[in-house]
């Protein structure tokens, strides 16, 4: 019987209780807890995992709050080639009556060469179906996702980041990015995959300075934030505030873009944030986040955006002589929606 790690389980559990990084194929998977950074990295790596065993390998998305009877036996069910099944289950949490019955009876037997995978990011509801993955030895395993509450614990997993991507970071480095993104995990990991790849193999204190300016409140995914709620005025001098941290131009132009492109994709998508990250090459948390920058913007508002997002880079890489009056620009067509610069 494996130890129990994390909050997230209330009993200790007769299956493995593995951390996201020490994924594995089981026929089923819970991957519980309410790191959504976390879940969406274990179940990536699965996918990955199987691909790479079989290319044929069938991926469907069941959202459980919409569920549909007999909708699990149907895409568990083989298919003429007997291609292996990944069923990943999104919003366990908010499951209807009609899957939890399912997916109970489902676990007891489940069918061959399929792995399902059931994202429950916590609450009590489907509490019975829990019992039962976790009482199903030898054929289940959960992936435990909780969040990052000590600073020890940021640290940790932030320098874990550096070291499998096969980057150096210095301590004052790491101090740095931990301390610029602390409240988030979800954009700590961002900031963390950003440097690993833009920098080289040793990064210092000088390039986090230049990419985030060594404070939460001067870092450009902030001053992006404060633009796209529509708050000119602050984020102009959050943006100062930032140049006078250390902030360089352009990392700061590349945060509005990143933000922008997410919106510009998730603009005129339907679904689940489950259903639309593989299709879009993005995380469900990306995806919620996109979606609620994209309110109240227009497509034609977001093509202005992404003219105004090329003409910027292109003034702080040097077509312009003031590169901060090229970001100054392009905050007011952002915090205007795209309806004046």
């Amino acid at each position: 019987m494996a130890a129990r790690r994390g909050s997230t389980a209330k009993n200790t559990a007769a299956i493995p209780q593995l951390k996201w990084h020490e994924v594995r194929p089981a026929p089923v998977v819970l991957v519980s807890g309410p790191q959504d950074v976390f879940a969406e990295r274990a179940t990536k790596g699965l996918r990955d995992y199987l691909r790479a065993e079989d290319p044929s390998l069938e991926v469907t998305d069941i959202d459980a709050a919409a569920y549909q009877p007999g909708e699990l036996l149907t895409l568990a069910s083989p298919s003429l080639f007997a291609e292996p099944r990944l069923i990943r289950v999104g919003a366990v949490e908010k499951s209807t009556d009609a899957f939890l019955a399912e997916a109970i009876e489902y676990i007891a037997e489940p069918a061959e060469s399929a792995y399902l995978v059931l994202r429950h990011s916590g609450g009590v509801r489907g509490k019975k179906l829990l019992e039962a993955v976790r009482a199903a030895q030898g054929i289940a395993i959960e992936i435990v996702c909780d969040d990052l509450k000590k600073d020890a614990e940021k640290s940790d997993f932030a320098r874990a980041e550096f070291t499998r991507a096969g980057k150096r970071i210095s301590p004052g480095a790491l101090r740095q990015i931990v301390s610029a993104f602390a409240d988030d995990v979800a954009e700590l990991a961002a900031a963390c995959q950003q440097l690993i790849a833009d920098s080289a193999e040793n990064i210092t204190e000088e390039i986090v300075d230049r990419y985030y300016g060594g404070r939460v409140e001067t870092t450009a995914f902030a001053v992006a934030d404060i633009a796209l709620a529509g708050r000119k005025a602050e984020a102009l001098v959050s943006l100062r505030h930032a140049l006078d941290s250390g902030a360089d131009p352009v990392p700061m132009v590349a945060a509005f873009a990143m933000k922008v492109r997410a919106m510009a994709k998730v603009a005129n998508a339907h679904g689940s944030s489950g259903q639309l990250a593989g299709a879009l090459g993005m995380a469900p948390w990306q995806v919620d986040r996109a979606r609620r920058d994209a309110r109240g913007w227009s497509d034609a508002g977001l093509g202005q955006a992404i003219l105004a997002l090329a003409e910027a880079d292109a003034a702080v890489k040097g077509a312009e002589r003031d590169p901060v009056f090229a970001v100054e620009r392009l905050i007011g067509v952002i915090a205007s929606r795209g309806t004046s610069s």
